[in-house]
């Protein structure tokens, strides 16, 4: 007899009965498991956020504390059309002023006239000196060279100092045209017929005698700070260490080389934005209040509400005794909220831009006594509180294991019950089962028993 068919016999031991009774036995061994599995839940998506949040906070102090935020450096020229300018990391902190008298120029030297692009060039063999400032080329020529043919020659072997070009002029007016590569006088450009083994030259004096000028070689003259400065290139970069002068045209202008507040101002930004957020999830999390509904998941949890402390507690004490946060800009609120205040950062970096790198991400910081003293940096200082939780290893990942072992521990507890229920309620629905039968079959036969006896009743009756 199957167990669809409990109760048939007796209408009392039932399905619905045998279901009501591993209700009960699962709201008082299953129910609380799954409570406790679904609080755990919760306070795992929960830590999940938490833990991304605390990431979040780590990784923004590291951006703060690596090379190149407070190292990286703006240039600015009040007069680009004169100057403009750039500078490497670490270069110094300066404002200078520039007068451009004049800007270098390179040598330009063209040929006399040739009839055609190939035209001889020589009417016997012999060699030529090619001189670009003190870079000399031997080239070898014979009555068969043309004039383009020396000009490939020439690119071909000075390439990298001057450029051969080859201007037709007129119909019957072709002219060789070389152009230093280089500006400033060390580049001025000369042809010389060295002859033959005898000593004859056969070069076509329009190469050499007929040669002239079209741009003269002139150094860069300018004035930095007042003091004359001359120079074979319009691109200074021997002038400064790291910082790369190019001259645009003559006139004046003034330079600026900062520290690029606006990358400062967007790191300092971005770890206040990510310390907020962090701040009001520990906040809703951890509250604590008699109404269920309001209560924080963390509201009685040490781990997480010491975390919170932690991070609170740390704004009050960096600095390592050589200042504070709000007078760098860092202004922190009521409710332990961070701001940034930029004008109180500018009147900073304006007064000592060293010191505000110092303070912030570590270094020698000079007091006013003129004595100096080795500071960490708030956010170094920050970033090893943080690091305790958020590292990999740490507070954090160790909470998160014991927080997925309680979990798995409670999954297995509730499976363990629910096996002792379906034994349990198995053995009971084969008991019914029996019980059933055997009141079925005692049923049965008490039905006929008084079916006899009502038919001898009946019998008896008719004799009468």
């Amino acid at each position: 007899m199957g167990i669809s068919s409990l109760g048939v016999g007796s209408s009392v031991l039932t399905q619905d009965v045998l279901d009501q009774l591993r209700a009960a036995d699962e709201a008082q061994f299953i129910a609380p498991v799954d409570r406790r599995i679904s609080t755990e839940k919760s306070k795992s998506g929960a830590f999940d956020v938490i833990d991304a949040l605390i990431d979040n906070v780590y990784g923004s102090l590291k951006g703060l504390t690596e090379y190149g935020v407070f190292e990286s450096r703006v240039a600015t020229s009040s007069n680009e059309s004169v100057a403009t300018v750039s500078a490497e990391e670490s270069s110094d902190i300066q404002d200078f002023s520039l007068e451009v008298v004049n800007l270098a120029t390179k040598e330009i030297e063209q040929s006399d006239s040739f009839t055609a692009r190939d035209a001889k060039i020589a009417t016997g063999s012999g060699q030529l000196e090619l001189a670009i400032g003190s870079q000399k080329y031997t080239i070898d020529y014979d009555s068969d060279m043309t004039l383009d043919d020396l000009k490939n020659l020439i690119n071909e072997k000075a390439g990298t100092s001057v450029d051969a070009t080859i201007v037709q002029v007129g119909s019957d007016d072709f002219r060789l045209m070389l152009s230093a590569d280089d500006t400033g006088t060390e580049h001025e450009i000369s042809i010389t017929d060295l002859g033959d083994a005898d000593g004859n030259k056969t070069l076509d004096t329009a190469l050499t005698d007929g040669m002239s000028n079209i741009q003269t070689a002139v150094d860069a003259n300018f004035k930095f700070n007042g003091l004359d400065i001359v120079r074979q290139s319009n691109t200074v970069d021997d002038l400064l260490s790291g910082v790369t002068i190019t001259l645009q045209d003559a006139g004046t202008t003034n330079v600026s080389v900062k520290q690029d507040r606006e990358n400062i101002e967007s790191k300092l930004n971005n770890f206040i934005e990510k310390y907020n957020s962090a701040l009001f999830q520990l906040d809703t999390d951890t509250k604590s209040s008699q109404k269920e509904e309001e209560r924080g998941v963390f509201s009685g949890d040490s781990t997480i509400k010491g975390m919170k402390r932690d991070i609170q507690n740390i704004l009050n004490t960096v600095g390592g005794g050589v200042g504070m946060m709000q007078e760098y800009g860092l202004e922190v609120a009521r409710d332990g909220r961070l701001s940034l205040d930029s004008s109180k950062l500018n009147e900073k970096l304006d007064e000592n831009p060293d010191n505000v790198q110092a303070f912030l991400a570590g270094g020698t910081f000079i007091k006013s006594d003129g004595s100096s003293v080795e500071v960490d940096g708030i956010f170094s200082e920050m970033e090893d509180t943080f690091a305790k939780y958020s590292k990999y290893g740490a507070i954090l990942d160790d909470y998160k294991t014991s927080m997925q072992d309680r979990i798995d521990s409670l999954n297995e507890q509730r499976e363990k019950a629910v096996e002792r229920l379906n034994s349990r309620y198995e053995t009971l629905a084969k008991q019914w089962q029996a019980y059933d039968l055997m009141i079925s079959q005692l049923n049965s036969a008490s039905s006929t028993f008084i079916q006899m006896a009502n038919s001898l009743t009946d019998a008896q009756n008719n004799l009468k």
